[in-house]
C-alpha cells in the first residue's frame, strides 16, 4: 500500500486491542461527522458571554412555525361582527380574556388566552412564501447581497450549548433554508431529527451507535480515533485538523451521553400525557420540544401543518386546527405545571396572513399587510393583546409590528443584544437586527 508522504517515517501505533477492522472503522468516522450537523463543534468551546447583552429573562425558546400562512380570521384575530364573506365559515368564540375572541376551532386555546400575548398587527411587504418565511425566521427582509442567519443560528453563536446538547434543534426537519446559518459558519446550524416524533418507530438519526457496537468497542474506537488525530495533529499542525478533532469528540459526546439520548426519548413520558398532547404530529412534536428545552436545548424550531389555504379553508382548518389547538394548549399548561413557563418563551408565527375577503373557491390568498403572532411565557405579559387590525382584518389599525421589532424583542428576552454586530465571512460587520425596537409594552 502506498503511503501518503506525510505518513512516511511516522509510525502510528495501533494500540493493544485495536483490530484492523477497528482501524478501518476510524476511517469511516468521517461519515459520522458528516451525518451529525456541524453545530456539534460548539460542544468543544462554549460561547463567551457578550458584555453588552441584557440579563436574560428566558432561558430558552420554542418557536412553533405554521408554514403556508395561517389565516388571522380563522385563528387569532376573528371578526365576529363582519359580514360572512369577511368573517369566514366559523363563528368566533369567547376567550378567558373578557371581550376577546378566537376562531371557533381554538376551543382549548380560548381557555388559556389569559396566559398569552397576541400581536394582531404584524406586518411586512413580502407576499411570496420564501420571502415571507425569510422575514419571520431572521428578522430581515431578503437581500440579494447577503444571506442572513436564522434566530436559532444567532442564538447558537451567542450562547453556545448546554448539557452536552445541541443549542438549536429543528423538529422534525429543516423545511426551509431560512432556518439555516446564512453568512455564519455551518457550525451554528440546526440539529434535525430526521423523522417525525409521531411515527410509531420514531428514532433520532445519529444518536444510535451501530447495532453490532457495544459500549466497550465504542470506547475503544473513540480511543483509537484520538490516537490517529494526535498523529495527524503532530504532523500537519493544521487548524482544520484541530477543528475536525473537536467535532468528532463532540459527535462521540452526543452519541455516548445518556442525558442527550433521553432528552429525545418520548417513551420517558407517561402515556396519559402523550394522549393529552395528542398522538399526532402536532402533539408529539410539541411534547418533544418541551422535553428538549427542559434538558437544556436553547431553541427548538417546530413546524406543523400546511396553512396555504387558497381554497376550501373550512375543510383544511377542520383537519389541522384541532390538532394544533389541543397540542398548543397542553404545551402551555405543561410548561406552567412544571414551573418552566416563566423561563421558556413560546412563539407561534407564520410567514404572513390571508386576504380579508373569502375568494371564489372559499379560501383566502396571501396577505402580508396584517397578520397575527402569539407568544407565551419567557417574560411576556399574560392576557395581553398588542395592536389591532382594522374592522375587516386587512390592515394594521394601530401599533404595527414589523419582523425586526419581533426579533429584537425576542432576543432581548433571551439576553441577546440585537444591536450587536457579527462579522460575516467577508469581514463585514452585520447587525443581529437592523432597526426595529424592543417592544417593552409586551414585557411583563
Amino acid at each position: 500500500m502506498k503511503m501518503h508522504p506525510h505518513c512516511q517515517g511516522n509510525h502510528i501505533d495501533l494500540r493493544v486491542g485495536a483490530s484492523r477492522r477497528d482501524f478501518l472503522y476510524v476511517g469511516m468516522m468521517g461519515g459520522l461527522g458528516l451525518t451529525l450537523p456541524n453545530l456539534l463543534r460548539l460542544q468543544a468551546s462554549q460561547a463567551i458571554p457578550d458584555v453588552e447583552s441584557f440579563k436574560p429573562i428566558a432561558d430558552s425558546i420554542i418557536h412553533i412555525y405554521l408554514p403556508g400562512g395561517m389565516a388571522q380570521h380563522e385563528s387569532w384575530d376573528p371578526k365576529p361582527f363582519a359580514s360572512p364573506d369577511y368573517r369566514g365559515p366559523y363563528t368566533p368564540i369567547k376567550t378567558s380574556i373578557p371581550g376577546e375572541y378566537v376562531g371557533e376551532k381554538f376551543q382549548k386555546i380560548a381557555k388559556i388566552m389569559n396566559k398569552l400575548t397576541v400581536i394582531r398587527s404584524m406586518t411586512h411587504g413580502e407576499a411570496a412564501h420564501e420571502r415571507g418565511t425569510h422575514n419571520m425566521f431572521t428578522g430581515y427582509r431578503p437581500s440579494p447581497a447577503i444571506k442572513f442567519p436564522s434566530f436559532g443560528s444567532v442564538i447558537s453563536h451567542e450562547q453556545g450549548s448546554r448539557n452536552n446538547l445541541p443549542p438549536y434543534v429543528a423538529v422534525p426537519n429543516v423545511f426551509a433554508p431560512d432556518q439555516g446559518t446564512g453568512y455564519m459558519s455551518s457550525a451554528y446550524g440546526p440539529f434535525a431529527l430526521g423523522s417525525d416524533p409521531a411515527d410509531k418507530n420514531f428514532t433520532v438519526r445519529d444518536l444510535l451507535t451501530p447495532k453490532d457496537i457495544d459500549d466497550k468497542r465504542f470506547d475503544r474506537r473513540r480511543s483509537l480515533l484520538s490516537t490517529v488525530d494526535e498523529h495527524f495533529r503532530t504532523v500537519e499542525k493544521a487548524d482544520s485538523i484541530s477543528a475536525m478533532d473537536s467535532f468528532y469528540q463532540s459527535a462521540y459526546g452526543l452519541i455516548s451521553s445518556s442525558q442527550a439520548r433521553e432528552a429525545f426519548d418520548l417513551n420517558k413520558e407517561t402515556a396519559k400525557l402523550r394522549d393529552e398532547y395528542g398522538r399526532n404530529s402536532a402533539g408529539q412534536r410539541f411534547l418533544l420540544a418541551r422535553r428538549l428545552v427542559e434538558a437544556g436545548v436553547r431553541m427548538v424550531s417546530v413546524n406543523f401543518g400546511s396553512w396555504d389555504h387558497h381554497s376550501n379553508i373550512k375543510g383544511s382548518f377542520d383537519r389541522q386546527a384541532p390538532e394544533f389547538d389541543m397540542a398548543f394548549a397542553r404545551l402551555i399548561t405543561d410548561l406552567e405545571e412544571r414551573g418552566m413557563l416563566k423561563r421558556t418563551l413560546v412563539l407561534v408565527s407564520s410567514e404572513f396572513g390571508r386576504t380579508p375577503k373569502i375568494n371564489g373557491t372559499n379560501g383566502r390568498d396571501h396577505w402580508p399587510r396584517v397578520f397575527s403572532v402569539a407568544m407565551a411565557g419567557g417574560g411576556v405579559k399574560e392576557g395581553y393583546i398588542h395592536g389591532a387590525s382594522d374592522a375587516l382584518g386587512g390592515e394594521p389599525d394601530r401599533d404595527a409590528v414589523g419582523p425586526e421589532d419581533l426579533a429584537k424583542t425576542m432576543y432581548r428576552l433571551l439576553g441577546i443584544n440585537g444591536e450587536k454586530r457579527i462579522m460575516s465571512d467577508g469581514g463585514r460587520p452585520v447587525d443581529i437586527v437592523n432597526g426595529g425596537r424592543i417592544m417593552n409594552e409586551l414585557i411583563a
